[in-house]
C-alpha cells in the first residue's frame, strides 16, 4: 500500500509542478511584453514617439529680384510707364519693399487738447505679400489701434520732428499688435506719414 500512495503523489505533484511552469511562462510573457512596450513608447528602442517640427509658416523676408509667392499675378501691362517689368535698384536696403496705404484719414482729439490731428498714413514691409492681404483684411481693426494711438498723443508731443518719429514708432507697434493678435505675426516695418495737420 505505502507503494500505492507513493505512484499516487508522483502524479499529482507533475500536474501542479506543469500548471505552476505555465502559470509562470504567462506572467514572464506578460511582464516582457509589458516592458518592450514601454522602452518602445520612451523612445529607448524602435522608432520611438516621433518628434514633430513645426514649420515655421511667417511671412517671409523677400530680397530684391526674388519672386514673392503670395504676390497677385501681374497683368499685362503692369508696372508704371512703357508696361515694362518693375525693377529694383542696387541701394539701400537689399529687401524688396510694399506699401500699403490706408485709404481714408485718420481724426482724432489730442490728448489734454481741444486740438485735433488729421494723418493719412501708408505701411511698408520686406515680407511677402501676406503682410499686405493681412493689412487689408484687419482694417477696422487696425483703424480702431491707430485712433487709440493718436488719442493717447498730446499736442507738444507732436509739435517736433522727435515727437513725430516717437508717433510713428508707436503706431507701427499698435499695427504689428493687432496683426500679431490676429494672425500670430506682425511684419510692419515702418509707418509713414502721407499727410499730417493739426487744427
Amino acid at each position: 500500500m505505502s507503494e500505492k500512495k507513493e505512484k499516487d503523489a508522483k502524479p499529482a505533484k507533475k500536474g501542479g509542478g506543469m500548471m505552476i511552469k505555465i502559470i509562470g511562462a504567462v506572467v514572464l510573457l506578460a511582464a516582457g511584453g509589458g516592458g518592450v512596450f514601454a522602452l518602445v513608447t520612451t523612445g529607448v528602442i524602435g522608432g520611438g514617439t516621433k518628434t514633430v517640427v513645426k514649420e515655421d509658416n511667417h511671412p517671409k523676408l523677400i530680397r530684391k529680384g526674388e519672386e514673392d509667392p503670395y504676390a497677385p499675378p501681374k497683368k499685362e501691362g503692369d508696372g508704371g510707364e512703357g508696361g515694362g517689368k518693375e525693377v529694383d535698384g542696387d541701394g539701400g536696403s537689399e529687401y524688396h519693399t510694399l506699401y500699403y496705404s490706408f485709404a481714408e484719414d485718420f481724426t482724432s482729439n489730442l490728448k489734454g487738447s481741444d486740438a485735433l490731428v488729421q494723418v493719412s498714413i501708408a505701411c511698408s514691409t520686406h515680407r511677402d505679400y501676406r503682410v499686405i492681404l493681412w493689412l487689408k483684411k484687419h482694417e477696422l481693426a487696425l483703424r480702431s489701434a491707430v485712433l487709440a494711438v493718436l488719442a493717447d498723443t498730446s499736442e507738444s508731443d507732436v509739435q517736433t520732428q522727435q515727437g513725430k518719429e516717437a508717433l510713428q514708432r508707436r503706431l507701427t507697434a499698435a499695427i504689428n499688435k493687432v496683426l500679431t493678435d490676429s494672425e500670430g505675426f506682425g511684419g510692419v516695418d515702418s509707418v509713414y506719414f502721407k499727410s499730417f495737420i493739426i487744427q
